[in-house]
């Protein structure tokens, strides 16, 4: 059903033909960026923490960054508390390990993190464990309806110097 949702979703912008389905997991980072053929850092995935009167609140980061829980506590004004994986079904209609903001059982405030900003395109899931979709930062912003761009993640910063510095390397060899 939740695949389905996203399909749904995604065709206001005459894109549900682009979700890819894959016939292995693509339910963690790594089995993601496996089945696309990616670096895991392109993976955008989909966090689900416990907001202000328990209604639900989504991050969305780079794969390979981490919850900073200080810089979370500054932004939203409260602790960082992951959901149950019952709870995130039932906020957001998703499973783990196919979690995404599009296609939500029900509304709910959606951040992205800067970390995905260093990338053309990411990849979130699709609503279920072996789905995603690659989109540029401002398509993901515009489909989420995400409220805003946030600094809560943190061990990114180290990759994408590196990153960096092996296209640099590639480039003037």
């Amino acid at each position: 059903m939740s695949l389905e949702s996203v399909k749904e979703h995604l065709k206001q912008w005459g894109r549900e033909k682009d979700v890819m389905e894959f016939a292995t997991s693509s339910a963690t980072v790594e089995l993601a960026a496996k089945a696309i053929g990616v670096i895991p850092a392109r993976i955008a995935k989909t966090l689900s923490f416990r907001g202000k009167e328990d209604k639900a609140i989504l991050v969305v980061t780079a794969g390979d960054a981490k919850i900073d829980n200080k810089k979370f506590r500054q932004t939203f004004g409260f602790k960082a508390r992951f959901l149950s994986p019952e709870e995130v079904l039932e906020q957001t209609g998703h499973s783990i390990g196919g979690v995404c903001p599009f296609g939500l059982k029900n509304p709910l405030d959606v951040y992205l993190d800067n970390s995905m900003k260093r990338f053309e395109t990411v990849f979130p899931a699709c609503g279920s464990s072996n789905s995603a979709i690659e989109l540029t930062c401002e398509e993901i912003f515009q489909y989420s309806s995400a409220k805003e761009w946030v600094d809560v993640c943190k061990g990114w910063e180290d990759n994408a110097e590196q990153e960096n510095e092996s296209v640099y390397l590639n480039v003037n060899s």
